[in-house]
């Protein structure tokens, strides 16, 4: 097994993803859209954290009717991000994207969200309807990571979090992907060597990393409102059902690489699209496909510590552990 040719959720074709970020005058938050085909992509979520900000979660229940979505929001400011799905609603439906109904049509964007009120100084700023519309018009088949979009606000641990991404292709051809915004009130940091914990999962070479030479203080977690969302793409068709058990499997990647994970502070939640370019897997592929999934998602969390940039009051992975970043 080996990454795709960007090692990003783009390497599923078909997909793309954009960012709006805003800082600065007391703004530090941002929203990300993953836009599926125009057909849509099949999708299942599964949220494992205690204080969940979502929206149409229950569209992807395996027994009620709408079969494909058309985007994923991630984004912050809380609850109240929520509003910036309108906006991607708003630019699908201008194309004609979305679910047939009449003679209209409703396009199908689930969505979740991140606690990062007030981390830029006001708490009133967060993204609304125009962060869901320009995160659409910014959306393109490469992935920027780090401190943009939903990963703007974000932290881990006391640590800057950010947006990171990862893939694997398959033995078959087949690829799977994930994008996660790291923003958790675990750490991603093993307090006792300074080593990020899901870094020994990645391919050889992939992070440049090794054991830190001088630790600053502990890094250990925070009891803070938190939250660490994302997305799980393949190009294997699955179905409703099979995308639910594969997000629930990327789940395992979260809990490789962040401590605590799921907690009462935490909203986690993966969403997974199948784009159904390729057949269905059989039994087997279907297995490696969820067992590099759970890869992928704990890859995704360590390039959003290496990606991630610090921000008043919140340090980056490699300011605070200079040592560990092998500059060779």
């Amino acid at each position: 097994m080996q990454p795709g040719p960007t090692n990003s959720l783009t390497d599923v074709a078909g997909l793309r993803v954009g960012h709006h970020t805003a800082v600065g005058a007391g703004w530090l938050t941002g929203t990300t859209v993953v836009v599926a085909p125009r057909v849509g992509a099949v999708a299942g979520v599964d949220v494992r954290g205690g204080a969940p900000g979502t929206r149409d979660t229950d569209t992807l229940d395996p027994r009620n009717v709408v079969e494909r979505v058309h985007a994923i929001v991630l984004t912050g400011g809380s609850a109240f991000g929520l509003a910036s799905v309108a906006g991607v609603m708003d630019a699908l439906e201008a194309e004609g994207t979305g679910f047939q109904v009449a003679e209209a049509v409703v396009p199908i964007v689930p969505a979740a969200v991140i606690f990062d009120l007030g981390r830029g100084g006001d708490v009133r700023n967060r993204p609304g309807p125009d962060f869901g519309r320009r995160a659409y018009e910014n959306a393109r088949d490469t992935v920027e990571q780090g401190c943009v979009g939903a990963g703007t606000g974000a932290v881990v641990g006391g640590l800057k979090g950010a947006v990171g991404t990862a893939s694997a292709v398959l033995e078959s051809g087949a690829t799977v992907g994930a994008l996660v915004v790291v923003n958790a009130a675990g750490s991603a940091v093993d307090p006792r060597s300074g080593e990020l914990y899901g870094a020994r999962f990645g391919f050889d070479g992939e992070f440049g990393l090794r054991t830190p030479t001088e630790l600053p203080e502990p890094t250990g977690w925070r009891a803070q409102l938190a939250t660490t969302i994302g997305v799980i793409a393949t190009d294997l068709t699955l179905t409703k059902a099979q995308c639910a058990k594969v997000a629930g499997i990327g789940h395992d990647g979260l809990a490789r690489a962040i401590n605590p994970v799921h907690t009462m502070a935490d909203g986690d939640t993966l969403f997974t699209l199948s784009t159904t370019a390729r057949p269905a897997p059989d039994p087997v592929e279907l297995w490696q496909l969820m067992a590099a999934a759970g890869d992928c998602v704990t890859r995704a969390v360590v390039h959003a510590l290496l990606a991630a940039t610090s921000a008043p009051g919140f340090r980056s992975y490699a300011e605070a552990f200079p040592t560990a970043i092998d500059s060779d």
